[in-house]
C-alpha cells in the first residue's frame, strides 16, 4: 500500500503562554476571537465615516455584534448539536469557557442583533445588512484560524500533499507516533480552506460596497453573501469530520441542513431586491 509521504505535521499548542503568578493561560483562539471584533469595528468605523453615519452609533453596533455573535453561536451549538443534553442541563449553556460555538447560530444571532439595532436607531435594515456582510467573513477568517490553532473541526483523511496530521486531536495519530508515523492519515486542513474563502468573500463584499453600492439594489449584497457563504459551507462539510456522533451515517450533516435555508433565503432576497428596484424605476 502506498503511503502518503507529503504532509504537514500539526502539533501546535492551543496556549500561547501562561500569565505568571495567576497561572492564567492565554489561548490563540481567544486572542483571534478578540482580533475579529477589533478589526470588524475598524472596518465598520471606516464605512460609517465614508457614508457619514453618526459616529456615536459605532460603539453601540459593536456591542450588538459581539452579543449577537456569542449568544447565537453558543445557543446554536447547544440546541443544534446537543439538545438532548442541554435541554436537561440548561445552566451548562452558560459554561461557554468549556467550548462549543456554532457558526450557523452566530449567523442567526448577528441577524437578530442587527434587527434590534435598527429598531433602536432607526437605521435602514438593508443598508446595514449590506455593510455587515463585509466584516462577517473577516471575522470568520480569524475564527477558523483559531480552530486550526486548537486542532478542531478537522477534515477527513487525504493523500494531497498539503494534508495536515493533527496530532493533538487524533488518538490514532498519537499512538502511531510511537510506532509507525507514516501510517497516520493526513487530513484536509478544512479550517484553512474556509479561512481562505472568507478572505475572498471579504474582498468581494468590500469591492461591491466600494464601487457598486449606488448601483446594486439594497439587500442584494446580503443575499449574494448568504448564497456564496452557505453554498461553500454545504460542500465543505463533505471534506470535514462530523462534529457529533449522531451525524455519522447521515446523507447530510447538521451544518449542511442549516445551510440550505440560508442559500434559499439569499436567492429570494436577491430576486426580491432586483424586482423592488425595477418597480421603483417604472
Amino acid at each position: 500500500m502506498m503511503q502518503n509521504l507529503l504532509y504537514i505535521t500539526w502539533n501546535v499548542s492551543p496556549e500561547m503562554f501562561t500569565i505568571p503568578i495567576i497561572d492564567w493561560p492565554v489561548r490563540w483562539y481567544g486572542l483571534l476571537f478578540a482580533c475579529a471584533f477589533l478589526c470588524s469595528q475598524y472596518v465598520v468605523g471606516y464605512i460609517f465615516k465614508t457614508e457619514q453615519r453618526p459616529a456615536k452609533y459605532l460603539d453601540i453596533i459593536t456591542i450588538y455584534i459581539i452579543a449577537g455573535t456569542v449568544i447565537g453561536a453558543r445557543l446554536g451549538h447547544c440546541l443544534f448539536y446537543s439538545p438532548d443534553y442541554y435541554l436537561f442541563h440548561p445552566l451548562d449553556i452558560l459554561k461557554i469557557w468549556e467550548g462549543g460555538l456554532a457558526s450557523h447560530g452566530a449567523a442567526i444571532g448577528i441577524i437578530t442583533a442587527m434587527l434590534l439595532y435598527c429598531r433602536k436607531t432607526g437605521e435602514g435594515v438593508w443598508w446595514l445588512f449590506d455593510r455587515i456582510v463585509i466584516v462577517v467573513p473577516l471575522s470568520g477568517m480569524f475564527i477558523r484560524i483559531g480552530n486550526l490553532m486548537n486542532s478542531e473541526i478537522v477534515g477527513k483523511p487525504t493523500t494531497l500533499p498539503w494534508g495536515f496530521k493533527f496530532l493533538r486531536c487524533d488518538e490514532d495519530a498519537q499512538m502511531a507516533m510511537f510506532h509507525n508515523a507514516d501510517m497516520i492519515p493526513a487530513r484536509h486542513p478544512s479550517q484553512l480552506y474556509e479561512a481562505i474563502y472568507c478572505v475572498f468573500l471579504t474582498l468581494l463584499m468590500f469591492y461591491l460596497w466600494k464601487y457598486k453600492r449606488n448601483v446594486l439594489p439594497q439587500g442584494f449584497m446580503f443575499g449574494l453573501f448568504c448564497v456564496l457563504l452557505f453554498t461553500s459551507r454545504f460542500f465543505m462539510e463533505f471534506l470535514k469530520e462530523t462534529q457529533v456522533d449522531w451525524e455519522k451515517g447521515l446523507a447530510f450533516d447538521m451544518g449542511q441542513w442549516l445551510s440550505i435555508p440560508f442559500v434559499l433565503g439569499g436567492i429570494f432576497i436577491m430576486v426580491y431586491s432586483y424586482k423592488k428596484k425595477k418597480r421603483s424605476l417604472e
